[in-house]
């Protein structure tokens, strides 16, 4: 099994027992239902094109799905969602050209999330987004 497969079935388990699919007939979902803050994320090692990605289901209210989640959510929660807006750390990162792409989709209170950057290497993607795409353990 790949591990974009492994992913999929990992989003679909926490979207079923947050409750959100549910046996039966297809129907709209009402928004009371689904949670206002969540997010999926994918980190990309090398250029957008590379097959080597990892991605997660973050649920914020409460932080699930994420192997930082509370601190993601809490990162995400300073800056109202606004990945581009959490504060720069400060860090020494290495000059070694080693470039990851990241993407966020879905939605922070009222908002709709679509959000993708390509950092030079790890580090600095740590340093500006937090603990964000930190989703290795």
């Amino acid at each position: 099994m790949t591990y974009l497969t492994r992913t999929a079935a990992a989003a679909g388990a926490l979207l079923a027992a947050a409750g959100l699919l549910t046996a039966g007939p297809a129907q709209a979902a009402s928004h009371d239902v689904l949670p206002a803050n969540w997010l999926y994320l994918t980190v990309t090692k090398g250029d957008a094109r590379s097959a080597d990605t990892r991605g997660t289901l973050l649920l914020c209210d409460p932080p699930l799905g994420h192997a930082h989640a509370a601190e993601a959510c809490a990162d995400l929660s300073a800056a109202d969602g606004r990945i581009d807006r959490i504060p720069a750390a400060s860090v020494f990162c290495p000059m070694i050209f080693k470039p990851v792409t990241v993407h966020a989709r879905g939605h922070w209170g009222s908002r709709s999330v679509d959000f993708r950057e390509t950092y030079t290497s790890a580090c600095v993607m740590r340093a500006r987004t937090g603990a964000v795409f930190t989703l290795d353990d």
